[in-house]
C-alpha cells in the first residue's frame, strides 16, 4: 500500500496479485485508489500518468485523460474509489505516477502524487 498527500488530496494505492489470472510471463495485478479531498475547495480529475516497472527494469507510461472513463468532481470532504488492473510480463514491478487535479473554484491545476507501490506476487518472493 502506499499513500501520499498533495495540496490536502489523499491519494492511497491498494494493489493486490490474482495468482488466477497469472501464469509465468503474464502476472495479472489490481489496484484500488482511493482519492479524498481534504481540504477547502472541490477538485476534478483530469487526467493521469503512471510509471510502470517491471522486474526487467523496463519503465513504461501511460498517460490518458480521467480514470476508468471518468473525470470525477472530488468535493471537499469526499473521496473517489476505482479500481484497475496491470498485467506484467514479471512477477514483480512497481507502479507510480500523477493524477492532474483542476481546483474547481479557480485556485490552477496542480499534480497530485501517487506515490511508488509494489505489485508482487507472493510465491516469487520466497
Amino acid at each position: 500500500m502506499s499513500e501520499a498527500v498533495t495540496r490536502k488530496v489523499r491519494v492511497r494505492a491498494e494493489p493486490r496479485h490474482h495468482p488466477e489470472r497469472s501464469r509465468p510471463g503474464a502476472w495479472f495485478f489490481s489496484y484500488t485508489i482511493h482519492i479524498e479531498n481534504e481540504g477547502d475547495e472541490a477538485v476534478q480529475l483530469l487526467s493521469r500518468h503512471w510509471i510502470i516497472s517491471d522486474g526487467f527494469g523496463q519503465v513504461h507510461h501511460v498517460r490518458g485523460p480521467g480514470v476508468v472513463g471518468e473525470q470525477p468532481i472530488i468535493r471537499p470532504g469526499d473521496h473517489f474509489v476505482y479500481t484497475s488492473a496491470c498485467p506484467l510480463p514479471t512477477a514483480m514491478g512497481q507502479m507510480e505516477g500523477t493524477f492532474e487535479m483542476l481546483l474547481l473554484d479557480g485556485g490552477g491545476r496542480f499534480d497530485a502524487t501517487i506515490a511508488p507501490f509494489a505489485l508482487s506476487d507472493p510465491a516469487a518472493e520466497n
